[in-house]
């Protein structure tokens, strides 16, 4: 089973924000997020998905829905 989690660095160990049960030898893949970095694609991020979210074209679906 593949799971994100997102974890901070304290005292050189990664520690996840929230609990998570894990079995001893499960194998994780790292990626380590600089700050600025990590703002860049968040707010590029947040505008693409406003853009394709709030459009006018997919109300056409939104009403197929109601009736």
């Amino acid at each position: 089973m593949l799971n994100t989690i997102e974890a901070v660095v304290k005292n050189g160990q990664i520690v996840p924000t929230e609990p998570i049960e894990l079995m001893e030898g499960s194998r994780a893949l790292v990626t380590i997020l600089d700050v600025e970095e990590n703002e860049f694609w968040l707010s590029a991020s947040e505008e693409s998905l406003n853009a394709i979210w709030d459009n006018d074209e997919d109300d056409v679906y939104a009403e197929l829905f109601t009736k």
